[in-house]
């Protein structure tokens, strides 16, 4: 292994912890755990709502909750390559 591959892996390895994963990937791509607290409080919701949710079917209900919490993991992702893009293409310095 060259001297550079090996730094590279020291430094991963050395960051190895799962708060660290996280806010490194955050600070990468900050939209996807954007992504991820969106689907989480949906989910959430739909678990608070699930007792109140009237002559509604469970079915339907878990169906609903399942389409919102999929919306909102993708409109997150969506909205993280759309920045991405902006970011290389239109930010990008010329040249």
């Amino acid at each position: 292994m060259s001297p550079s591959q090996e730094s590279v892996l020291s430094e991963y390895e050395a960051d190895t912890s799962q708060t660290s994963k996280l806010i490194r990937k955050f600070k990468e791509t900050p939209f996807v755990p954007i992504g991820m607290a969106g689907f989480a409080a949906v989910v959430g919701y739909g678990l608070y709502k699930l007792k109140h949710r009237g002559d509604m079917k469970m079915s339907l209900h878990l169906i609903h909750m399942r389409v919102a919490a999929q919306g909102f993991a993708v409109g997150a992702l969506t909205c993280g390559v759309l920045y991405s893009m902006f970011r290389d293409y239109v930010e990008k310095p010329k040249e």
